[in-house]
This record gives structure tokens, C-alpha cells and sequence, in this order.
């Protein structure tokens, strides 16, 4: 099929580019980039990595932040002025 192309001259700059690096065509070179382009690609699935922090199983962390939070409170009504 024959179109007619109009290329921002930075798109232009890397087809040039691409066509010294592989010695192709313009035609073969602007093919490869839309093909390349418009398939669909597979993300690789992700991974968390996780780290031991250290924390001792016997610390009830629920009441540590509600502790955390009161002292958010207290501070809150200390620049508040009540």
C-alpha cells in the first residue's frame, strides 16, 4: 500500500539514524518501527522483593499506632491553643 507520511523531524532524525545502524531501506526501516510499535507487548509479571525487618512478633503493633495517633491528636490541640 502506498501512503503518503508526513514525520516530525525528530521521528525523521531516528529513522535516519536507525536506517545507517542497520543499512536498510526507509521503507524497511519505518515497517520494522510501526510493527515494533503496534505489537502488543507482554509486561514481565511483577515481583515484590520483600526484606525481614527485624520486628519482634511479640510487639502488638495496633496499639503502638493508636499510641502514634493519640500523640498526633495532642499535638494538633497543643498548636490549636486548647
Amino acid at each position: 500500500m502506498r501512503t503518503t507520511l508526513t514525520l516530525d523531524p525528530d521521528v525523521d532524525q531516528l529513522l535516519k539514524r536507525a536506517m545507517r545502524e542497520r543499512g536498510s531501506s526507509f521503507r524497511d526501516t519505518v515497517n520494522d518501527a510501526i510493527r515494533s510499535g503496534l505489537r502488543p507487548h507482554k509486561a514481565p509479571p511483577f515481583r515484590q522483593k520483600t526484606a525481614a525487618l527485624g520486628l519482634d512478633p511479640a510487639v502488638n503493633w495496633d496499639k503502638a499506632l493508636r499510641i502514634a495517633s493519640q500523640l498526633e491528636d495532642e499535638g494538633i490541640l497543643r498548636k490549636m491553643g486548647k
